[in-house]
């Protein structure tokens, strides 16, 4: 009695791969197509069903089918592999574009130390607080004048820094960062620029951002210098970049505090570069520097490759 040979069964094993976020990855080109014939034997001429591999050997099928179905195989199995080839070509390109978050270079921030030099040593505070990450960025202004040097920028942020831990009590200076009118960033709360650290510069909405404070006044009709704005479109883009935030999109964040825009523990919906008056009753930023902030963003967006 005669038993026919079974075909055997191919299994592919899909490695696993990687997006920014929680995903597969995608599953990687086949070694070879597979062109089977239905189950049971081959009943014509007496030849045996057979297996084939990619169009490579396709060939032996040329003595078990009649010629136009043989060529109608041969076409079908080197169409498969060229369709087969273009789609893991196209899964690798679309595998590798989703592994790279989309950052950009840090800018350069003068450290703290430049500015705390001008009024002595600080006094006793608590070690900085942090975050798991940052999703959003809020810019001010400081509501201080605006025609001072920039070589003056440091004994201001003093002047400031002294005013928030003196007259309010804070433990630092509230803003993470600030930014002068000839551009150049200066670190302002301690605990390190690369990191998440909490800071002091919304009500309710101080966890998961970082607050960019524009030294001066930007009300309606203000001039607001574009080195300035380039800079803090440079900041936002590298510290929205390390948690592969776009800056022109909105995110979720919950608010802390009921006197803020929202009563605490809201969910709300946020920019992600946002101006102060977003999650608090104020009108800081001021209104020309509002104004610029959809360019902002979009200069935040093109710096982090996005398009």
């Amino acid at each position: 009695m005669h038993v026919p040979r079974k075909t055997p069964r191919t299994r592919t094993t899909v490695p696993p791969g990687g997006t920014p976020h929680i995903a597969g990855g995608p599953h990687p080109a086949d070694s070879g197509v597979m062109c089977v014939f239905p189950h049971g034997p081959w009943r014509g001429r007496g030849a045996r069903r057979r297996a084939v591999h990619g169009p490579g050997t396709a060939v032996g099928l040329l003595g078990c089918l009649p010629g136009l179905t043989a060529v109608a195989v041969l076409a079908l199995c080197a169409h498969g592999v060229d369709r087969s080839g273009t789609a893991a070509r196209a899964d690798r390109a679309l595998a590798a574009r989703h592994a790279a978050p989309y950052t950009a270079p840090k800018p350069r921030v003068v450290p703290r130390s430049v500015w705390l030099k001008q009024g002595g040593a600080p006094g006793r505070q608590p070690p900085p607080r942090y975050d798991d990450k940052v999703v959003a960025v809020f810019v001010h202004h400081t509501d201080s004048p605006n025609g001072y040097k920039c070589a003056d920028a440091p004994r201001i942020i003093r002047h400031l820094y002294t005013g928030q831990t003196g007259v309010r009590h804070w433990d630092d200076i509230g803003y993470n960062f600030l930014v002068d009118r000839c551009g150049t960033i200066y670190e302002g709360r301690a605990g390190g620029v690369d990191r998440p650290v909490t800071g002091a510069h919304t009500q309710g909405f101080n966890h998961r951002t970082a607050g960019i404070a524009a030294i001066g006044t930007f009300t309606a009709g203000v001039e607001t210098p574009k080195v300035m704005t380039d800079a803090i479109a440079a900041l936002a883009a590298w510290k929205l970049g390390l948690s592969d935030t776009d800056p022109r999109t909105r995110v979720r964040l919950v608010s802390s505090n009921s006197k803020s825009r929202f009563t605490a523990g809201t969910s709300a919906r946020l920019p992600a570069l946002a101006g102060h008056t977003d999650g608090f009753q104020t009108s800081c930023p001021g209104a020309a520097l509002t104004a610029r902030l959809p360019e902002i963003r979009e200069r935040a967006a093109r710096l982090q490759g996005r398009t």
